[in-house]
């Protein structure tokens, strides 16, 4: 390779950042840095050395105030705790660059809206962190779901302390909102929930059933003070029936052929879902395309999330 084209190369490389390096934001910095075509300059956490340590580890720069960046990137990753995200999110924007934002967007509405705005108007990305969406258990089962009937979904987990600053709709639940909403396709006609403090001050066990104006029903389960981890999904639909494992990336699909049940198993090559969502985003910085999970995809998600933690409290 000359001289020139690998000055050409490097000059079309996206510069990278990463904002918060905790246990997420420092996996975002390992993808970035072995990521073609991407450049991790710099991480920044309020913790000096912490953002030492990863930076240390990836060969590039530590901030411990993330607008130390800001001349540094064309895009970044934001991981801190979620109270945080509209304050950093539209610094960013509003310095023309694009974001990946960890889920959920904001604590609130309104932030959600000014976030999407704020992209809008300087034509940035603004992408949200609903890690499922790149599971590739999750694309398989979704090209095989036709009309929804029923779904089912349990997101359970040992206490670990983390995302704790909000409820467990907020922290975990939300995941399988999105994927149930980018299923059914329908406006929610009414919903009903219930809940529990447990170890913190917040919700730590959620209990929702969302039924849907098309007919389809839903029933949502997240617990973070769970004695184990489980992430399964359940669709019913006409003439079958088919279960996900989130973590092994398995389908199983019951399927009624000639008054017969038809049992398969599908597993698809695993991959990474955090690369692979990188990976998305940064196709979309490089060829301005509209992310898998928008500003507007990650405010949906964030309305049903807050309207069922509103509908527990209501009950306590």
């Amino acid at each position: 390779m000359g001289l020139r084209e690998e000055a050409r190369l490097i000059k079309e490389m996206i510069k990278v950042g990463v904002v918060g390096v905790g246990s997420i934001g420092s996996q975002h910095a390992r993808i970035y840095g072995g990521l073609k075509g991407v450049r991790l300059v710099s991480v920044a956490d309020t913790d000096s050395s912490r953002a030492q340590e990863v930076a240390s580890r990836y060969n590039c720069r530590a901030y411990n105030n993330y607008l130390q960046m800001m001349e540094d990137v064309d895009a970044v990753s934001i991981a801190v705790p979620t109270t945080m995200h509209y304050k950093i999110g539209v610094d960013f924007l509003k310095n023309d660059k694009d974001v990946l934002i960890e889920k959920p967007m904001t604590s609130d509405i309104k932030e959600a809206d000014k976030l999407i705005s704020e992209a809008q108007k300087k034509g940035k990305i603004l992408q949200v962190g609903h890690l499922e969406r790149f599971n590739a258990g999750v694309s398989l089962i979704s090209s095989m779901v036709e009309k929804p009937r029923f779904i089912e979904s349990q997101r359970l987990s040992p206490f670990l302390r983390r995302g704790t600053d909000v409820d467990v709709t907020l922290d975990l639940m939300i995941h399988d909102i999105d994927i149930i909403l980018s299923l059914v396709h329908s406006e929610i006609s009414d919903l009903r929930a219930t809940g529990a403090r447990v170890l913190t001050d917040n919700i730590d066990i959620s209990h929702a059933w969302i039924e849907f104006k098309n007919g389809c029903i839903a029933e949502v389960a997240a617990s973070r003070v769970s004695s184990q981890k489980l992430r399964q999904l359940k669709v019913f639909q006409h003439n079958s029936y088919l279960s996900l494992d989130y973590q092994t990336q398995e389908v199983l699909c019951y399927r009624k052929v000639n008054n017969k049940v038809k049992k398969e198993i599908k597993k698809p090559r695993e991959e990474e879902p955090l690369k692979e969502q990188l990976i998305s985003f940064i196709d979309c910085v490089r060829n301005r395309t509209k992310p898998v999970v928008s500003g507007l995809e990650g405010k949906e998600a964030l309305k049903v999330a807050l309207r069922i933690s509103e509908e527990i409290r209501n009950r306590m």
